[in-house]
């Protein structure tokens, strides 16, 4: 199988950086996958998993959004808001996030803001879930 190179960057560290052979990413309009020999994209993310296959091994990365690029000589970058294995993303302060974003919804007008709060906090929830699963497995 053709491999492509993976950077996967965010503000404090470099995440992940190597050949991997197939990633499947959370973009903002839904769920993809890039493969080699990708087309060039660019794609907003939203808070999720990227799961990165590589030599017969998958490692799952959360992202708390952010964007891909996959660029026309066939490298990767995803530039994340934040970045973590599953394994070590810090479950804790993802809980107190998801309460404070709870609390200030319900002080909040109806109006776009609102639905961009909602579906965010829907998105964090998300992430949320899948960890508590990952964990069990």
């Amino acid at each position: 199988m053709a491999t492509f190179h993976l950077e996967l960057v965010a503000p404090d560290k470099l995440t992940f950086s190597g050949e991997v052979d197939q990633i499947d990413v959370p973009g903002l309009e839904g769920d993809f996958g890039v493969f080699a020999q990708h087309a060039a994209t660019v794609s907003l993310l939203r808070p999720g998993i990227i799961t990165v296959y590589a030599g017969g091994q998958q490692t799952k990365f959360v992202v708390m959004g952010g964007f891909i690029e996959v660029s026309p000589q066939g490298t990767v970058t995803v530039l994340a808001d934040a970045a973590a294995t599953a394994a070590d993303f810090d479950r804790a302060a993802l809980t107190a996030r998801i309460a404070e974003m709870e609390t200030s919804i319900k002080s909040m007008p109806q109006g776009s803001l609102l639905d961009n709060a909602i579906e965010k906090l829907d998105h964090f929830k998300q992430v949320n879930t899948h960890l508590q699963g990952t964990a069990m497995h």
